[in-house]
């Protein structure tokens, strides 16, 4: 019997090329119906199509050389008090209109032009890597291979950035998860086995009871009609955390909990914010609380596809950008552009981002 045809890296590449060049040529109509062919490949696929970690590392260099450049380096450090932070990048993801809800085209390409941001929006994915002298603590993980072979081809590049920067998996004595969602869990596993073999996850104790619980899980729809709640996400949640469970090193803990030492949790609506503290100075990340700066912090009203309680969205991001902006500490957000941290400054109604002075030592931040 002949093999099922499977879609190789050259045929994965070429469609996400196609996709790209043609959501920047297409009328409105177009691109919205491109848009949601892209999320149905992404999100309704099988796991059969989707590529291994080994095929998403090498489509991230080869889909750089695709769009005419090579691979950007992927680590950026810079000190907070005495710990050293490195934002480590997981790739790159094109976001369309789809994606963001309670807002219309119109707004957000009036939004992009404004901050020079073009469209689709091409958002990052992000981890970040604490080195505190005692310990190696990993804030979220990226998308892995979860993302799918067309969303998710510039996607995966976490492994290959922490060795870049100077680390091993193995040195990585704890993972903090601001959330169960496939894109900040997916660099858990390679294969259905721990990439972090020596790391303990850290997850709050409301977060694991909803996407591991067998009761949500058969409640959960599977015609990815509402993307918050697909039953794909907590399969995906499952695998992915199933082989730290089974190590005995998945530690579930109380909402405002002191994690690990100088780093504590504060419980927001759907996912855990963390808060460094080192001499004096202040690092908090956002985890999910932005997805497009250029237009949610324009108007944080804007919410996007995975918010399970969009109001509850809405009201948590207004409070955290006016306490940033006010008590100007140091923020670091999963999507924010690389190496996405920064400040926030308030501008009458809306907010401003202002990202990290780049510094060859440090000394310039």
């Amino acid at each position: 019997m002949a093999a099922a045809w499977r879609p190789g890296l050259p045929h994965l590449l070429s469609l996400l090329e196609l996709v790209q060049s043609l959501l920047s040529i297409a009328s409105l109509r177009c691109r919205r119906w491109l848009a949601r062919l892209v999320l149905a490949s992404v999100f309704m696929a099988g796991a059969a199509v989707l590529i291994a970690p080994a095929a998403a590392q090498s489509a991230t260099a080869s889909a750089g050389a695709v769009l005419g450049l090579p691979a950007q380096p992927g680590y950026y450090r810079m000190r907070v008090g005495a710990v050293t932070v490195t934002a480590l990048s997981d790739g790159t993801l094109p976001l369309t209109y789809d994606f963001l809800t309670h807002t219309t085209p119109a707004e957000v390409n009036q939004r992009l032009a404004r901050a020079k941001v073009p469209y689709p929006v091409e958002t990052s994915v992000n981890a970040y890597l604490l080195d505190t002298g005692t310990r190696l603590v990993l804030v979220d993980t990226g998308a892995g291979a979860l993302m799918g072979p067309v969303l998710g081809a510039g996607l995966g590049r976490l492994p290959a950035s922490l060795r870049a920067a100077g680390y091993q998996p193995a040195q990585v004595t704890d993972i903090l998860l601001t959330h169960l969602h496939s894109d900040h869990i997916g660099g858990l596993t390679a294969d259905d086995q721990r990439v972090f073999p020596n790391a303990t996850v850290h997850v709050s104790q409301a977060e694991s009871d909803y996407w591991l619980s067998d009761a949500n899980l058969a409640k959960a729809p599977a015609d990815g009609k509402v993307l918050a709640l697909d039953r794909r996400f907590f399969l995906e949640a499952r695998a992915q955390m199933a082989p730290y469970v089974a190590a005995g090193n998945v530690q579930p803990f109380a909402a405002h909990a002191e994690v690990v030492p100088g780093i504590r949790a504060l419980a927001t609506p759907g996912h855990t914010t963390y808060v460094l503290e080192s001499q004096g100075q202040q690092l908090v990340f956002w985890g999910d609380l932005v997805h497009v700066a250029a237009v949610q912090l324009a108007n944080p009203a804007v919410t996007f596809t995975s918010d399970v309680n969009a109001a509850a969205a809405v009201a948590e991001r207004r409070q955290a950008l006016a306490d940033a902006a006010r008590r100007g500490y140091w923020v670091a957000g999963d999507h924010l552009s690389f190496p996405g941290i920064g400040h926030v400054r308030a501008a009458g109604t809306r907010y401003e981002w202002l990202p990290v002075n780049y510094s060859t030592t440090g000394a310039g931040q």
